[in-house]
């Protein structure tokens, strides 16, 4: 007999024994679909949250470091108390660093406050305002939806002139459009001359949909520097390698803060990386949770696939007997066996995945910050793991089936 037929036939009575026998067919395989469901929801999790970090950090860029005065990560082993004492970076240091950094291509400052917004009767509360320097965008790259971004002459005179994301255009204006309308920030009317794009939450970096941005010189007109935290942000050359400008920036800091050679570094110098490598890290190990706990869901599973075969040897012991006195081999009860514990195996691995793909729309519809999704890896792996599964604890009912001897097996009858 062809294996199709094998397979077919063994799918036949897989199927019989779900409709003769449907709650101890359910119970027995529900640790299969818990298992497979666990498996392949914590992987999906894991997926889609790697891929909204890989695409936040091909947006802020891989290449772009940050010197500010608290390192990322909380600075390991060096004292808390030192790294407060350490002056923030100043807009003017930005200034000396762009005069002597060979291998950056571009480079901004960024200070931020929370204020409210004010149009005639509309008010957006507790809104970041950002200033920002000329080539902020050619580090951030958001995209302007309509509008344009600031002048060189704009951004060097302090010019009272805006972008605003998408959201707060929306709380502020509603369905007018916004540019050239004039918002009271600060104390000062400012003028609209671009949107943002809307980008959506990200995992790593701020999203532009809730800030309104202005030039750091307007800015320093308005507050005072020294009570704010400094940010001078450092885009790396193409074909320079991060830790070249690293070291180069490291260097030309410490000299524009005039350190002695023995003197430690009174500032951080921060990269994506950093928050990337911890966050996977973090992945790693809900991933390995996971995979853990439905690997037990998953061996209750086998050992309900192999009771419910067990069952079915017993029950279809006359019918083995009759099988064997026909001619038929060992070979063919036992892959006929297989094929109806695979069959029932995958019948628990698709609820599994159902269930998962179920979790997945309604995850879609609750979380803006990033998007899930069930990968067709994830659904063949779910599918592999449950005809291993079959297989495995299907082989030795199988295998008793194929060794009966059809005198007796018929005689038990």
């Amino acid at each position: 007999m062809k294996l199709t037929q094998i397979i077919f036939e063994g799918g036949r009575m897989a199927a019989q024994a779900l409709r003769a026998n449907p709650l101890r067919s359910f119970l027995s395989l529900l640790g299969m679909t818990l298992g497979i469901f666990l498996i392949i929801t914590v992987n999906t999790v894991v997926d889609s949250l790697e891929k909204s970090i890989r695409d936040s950090v091909e947006q802020v860029g891989s290449d772009v470091l940050y010197v500010q005065k608290w390192p990322w990560g909380g600075g390991g082993e060096y004292p808390w108390w030192k790294i407060w004492q350490h002056p923030e970076p100043k807009y003017e240091e930005m200034g000396k660093l762009k005069g002597r950094l060979k291998y950056a291509d571009a480079m901004s400052y960024l200070i931020s406050i929370n204020s409210n917004l004010n149009y005639r009767s509309n008010t957006v509360e507790s809104v970041g305002v950002a200033g920002v320097s000329f080539e902020y965008s050619q580090i951030w790259g958001v995209p302007i939806e309509v509008g344009r971004y600031f002048s060189p002459q704009e951004s060097a005179g302090g010019a009272n002139v805006a972008l605003v994301g998408h959201d707060v255009a929306e709380g502020l204006f509603g369905p007018l459009n916004p540019i050239g309308k004039e918002v009271r920030v600060l104390g000062e009317k400012v003028r609209i001359i671009g949107v943002f794009e809307k980008e959506g939450e990200k995992l790593i970096g701020e999203s532009h949909d809730e800030l309104f941005v202005v030039p750091v010189e307007f800015m320093l007109k308005k507050v005072n520097e020294d009570e704010l935290q400094g940010t001078i942000m450092v885009k790396a050359k193409e074909g320079i390698e991060i830790d070249m400008l690293k070291d180069e920036v490291e260097g030309v800091m410490r000299g524009v803060r005039r350190l002695r050679p023995v003197a430690e570094n009174n500032f951080a110098i921060n990269e994506i990386s950093v928050l990337q490598n911890g966050l996977d890290s973090m992945f790693t190990a809900i991933g390995l949770g996971g995979s853990i706990i439905g690997g037990f869901a998953l061996l209750a599973g086998g050992f309900g696939i192999a009771n419910i075969m067990f069952v079915s040897v017993s029950e279809r012991t006359n019918q083995i007997g009759v099988q064997k006195a026909l001619g038929a081999k060992a070979r063919f009860i036992l892959m006929q066996f297989i094929s109806e514990s695979v069959t029932l195996s995958l019948a628990g691995g698709v609820l599994g995945l159902l269930l998962t793909y179920a979790l997945v729309l309604i995850g879609d519809l609750m979380f803006d910050s990033f998007d899930i999704f069930l990968s067709t890896n994830n659904i063949i792996t779910g599918l592999i793991v449950s005809a291993v599964i079959g297989v495995v604890f299907g082989l030795l009912p199988a295998l008793r089936a194929s060794k009966m001897d059809p005198v007796e097996a018929i005689r038990q009858s």
